[in-house]
Formats: C-alpha cells, structure tokens, sequence
C-alpha cells in the first residue's frame, strides 16, 4: 500500500498557527498588488469560493471580510521539512513532490508498525502533535490512486481504497480526476464518449492513439489498474529559481535589478542549504504583451554565492534589450554540483569568492536563528519610488 499525504491549505494553516487570532477566520495568503493572486485561501475562505490562483481582487469580492496576509516561503519550507522528517520515521521511501505533499512507500513496515490503515492513522497524530496541523492522507496500492484518495475528504481526512475495491474504483473514477488530464485532453476524450476512467478499456488502443499519442498508453495502462510507477526518494534537483511578478510594468533598470538582488539572495541560500553550486545562470523575463523571453550564461566557476549570482543576472539584464516594459522577472540557477566537489580556482577571484560565502553563510545563521527580517542588504530596504 502507498500513502498520499498532503497538508491542508497549507500556507494559511502555517499562519493561523503562528498567529492564533487568525484561527477560525478567512485568511488569504498572497500579495496586495493590482496583479496579485491567491497562493492559498483558509477553509473558512473557501467556503466563498476562494480558491488558490484565483485574482485577489475577485477573492476579496467573494470574500470582503478576509484577511489578507503575505506569502512567507521560508517559514512554509522550515514547517515543511519537518513534516519530511516526521514522514521519515514510518518509512525510507518518502518521495517529497510539492513543498506541502509527498509519496510514501510503507510495504514491508507492517510487521513493525501495524496494518496501514494504523500507520495512516500515526502519520496524521505525530504531524499534529509535533507541529499542530493537519493533514488528509490517501491509502491505496496504487501511487496514483492514492494521490487521487488524499483530496477525497479534506480537511483532516482519510481515504482508504482497498485491493479489492480498486477494479471498482477506477470503473467509475471522472476521468478529469486522472493526474495529467488536463482541458485539451478532457475534450478529446469526451468526444469519444469517455466520461471515467473504465471507458477508456472500451476504447480501440489505435483509436485512442490516433487522439491523444503517446499519451493514451499511460491511460489505457491505469485504466487496467497497471502503474509501475514507483516511490522515488532520491530525486536530484536539477535547477533552483526564484520570479515575481512586479506590481506594475517597468523599464526602470535599477529597480530590476533590485529585484534580481532578492532572488539572488533567495537561490543562493537555497543552493548553500542544499549544499550545492551552480555551473550556469538563467534570467527569464516576461515582457508587458506576455512575450517571454529567457538568457543564459555559463559562470566562470561553480558558485553558491549570492553575490556572484546577482553579478551574472545583472550582466545578462544589461546585455538584454528591453523593447517592452517588463512585467516579470526571475533567475534560475542549473547545472549544480555538490559543494564538496573540489574546484581549481584562481588565487585572487577564489579568495574573493570566498569571502562572499563566508559573508553568506554568516547572514544564513544570523537569519536561521533570528529571522530573515533581522538583516538584509540596504538595497532591498529602500522603498521603490
């Protein structure tokens, strides 16, 4: 059997948690600005319709009386990582797939722990008794079913699909529940009649093929109760990237760069966290007609350090033309390498690398032990004009 565990409307209950007179009331989590939207609405918000990705304004329409606060993603990654290691404790195959929702692989902990439906139930009152939050937790033998199960009966639920309930299950299942069915799918699939995942095993495989490709092997394969998919708790990151979205469009260069600066500072504490360095830089920009345009630099050496990031972004803005005024901007560092692996660097630019992640790790521990609002570069406390 695999569990699905995902953390109900996780960034608000972090918030209500730290903060007690938001318990029991709307809460909103996200921006303020024209173009802001809901990262993630309380249950008590839900029940007017807010709903994450959703334009604040039209949230704050449904819901007038809700209390909007900002998204604080460090505080949900350090919540986050608890709940990893607490899932740690039941199993070693825990495959972590969002900051608030992860797989795990309890075959074989039976013996140990007691039948599964036991050791949902102590997942769910170890996360609470160790953190004060809730969780909803999908049990089936299938991993997409379980995920499928876990958004069954939020909050605080637990849904158990059965071997023998599993035939059942999928025969009626929406096939808009299916992971990866997205709208242009669903259209094609409801012009052949398909309205839940048992139909598909009615359909002609070259039928199938013929309108969604490759595509329709995967679903014929779930629609039998066939997925090999397994729990992988090993998984490399492979790129670590910070954007936003700026609260009006601009062509100011200072000011994107101020931005640039904070996400510098962001994906570089995430590199040295994960003790990693990054071999290359990209910038993204999103132009105010929606035009995307995205550059890339290789750095002269593997780095975690903030400043020589925000050196290379700045470069690559600077080497850019801005036809339009942006709308969004970010940068992804790629191509990483443990910070452990040995680099030849040269004597004067290595010492001066040097010093900047010794700087940087200091302020990392300084902001681990006190908070991130207790130093930051003078650049990022001035006020735009």
């Amino acid at each position: 059997m695999i569990i699905h565990m995902d953390m109900d409307a996780f960034y608000a209950a972090v918030e209500q948690l730290d903060q007690p007179a938001l318990r029991g009331k709307p809460v909103i989590v996200g921006g303020r600005s024209k173009r802001a939207v809901v990262s993630t609405a309380s249950y008590e918000a839900r029940k007017y319709g807010v709903r994450s990705a959703m334009p604040m304004f039209q949230a704050l329409a449904l819901c007038p009386q809700a209390i909007v606060v900002p998204v604080r993603m460090e505080r949900y990654q350090m919540v986050s990582a608890e709940v990893m290691t607490i899932l740690a404790e039941f199993s070693p195959l825990v495959e972590q797939v969002g900051i608030d929702e992860a797989f795990v692989d309890i075959r074989g902990t039976q013996t140990l722990l007691g039948d599964p439906r036991t050791i949902a139930l102590a997942i769910k009152t170890r996360i609470r008794a160790a953190i004060g939050l809730t969780c909803s937790i999908g049990l089936a033998p299938l991993k997409f079913l379980a995920k499928i199960a876990s958004d069954m009966q939020k909050p605080d639920g637990l849904t158990i699909i059965s071997p023998d309930q599993t035939a059942a299950f999928i025969n009626e299942l929406a096939i808009e529940k299916v992971p990866g069915v997205g709208p242009a799918t669903l259209v094609q699939l409801k012009s052949m009649g398909i309205r839940r995942l048992g139909d598909v095993a009615r359909v002609p495989e070259k039928q199938l093929q013929a309108k969604l490709g490759k595509a329709a092997l995967r679903l014929t394969a779930l629609a039998r109760g066939l997925d090999d998919s397994e729990v992988m708790p090993f998984r490399p990151v492979k790129s670590m990237g910070a954007e936003n979205t700026l609260g009006e469009n601009t062509s100011d260069l200072n000011l994107l760069k101020k931005h640039l600066l904070m996400h510098a500072e962001r994906v570089g504490r995430e590199l040295r966290s994960g003790r990693a360095k990054a071999r290359s830089l990209q910038l993204k920009i999103k132009f105010a007609d929606f035009k995307q345009i995205t550059r890339s630099t290789m750095l002269e050496k593997p780095t975690q350090s903030s400043e020589s990031l925000y050196a290379a972004a700045v470069q690559l803005l600077l080497q850019t033309r801005l036809p339009k005024p942006v709308r969004l901007i970010g940068i992804s560092a790629s191509n990483l390498v443990s910070s452990a692996t040995p680099v030849q660097q040269d004597l004067i630019q290595g010492e001066a690398e040097q010093k900047w992640e010794k700087l940087d790790h200091t302020l990392d521990s300084i902001a681990e032990r006190f908070g991130n609002h207790m130093i930051a570069k003078a650049t990022l406390t001035e006020k735009e004009k």
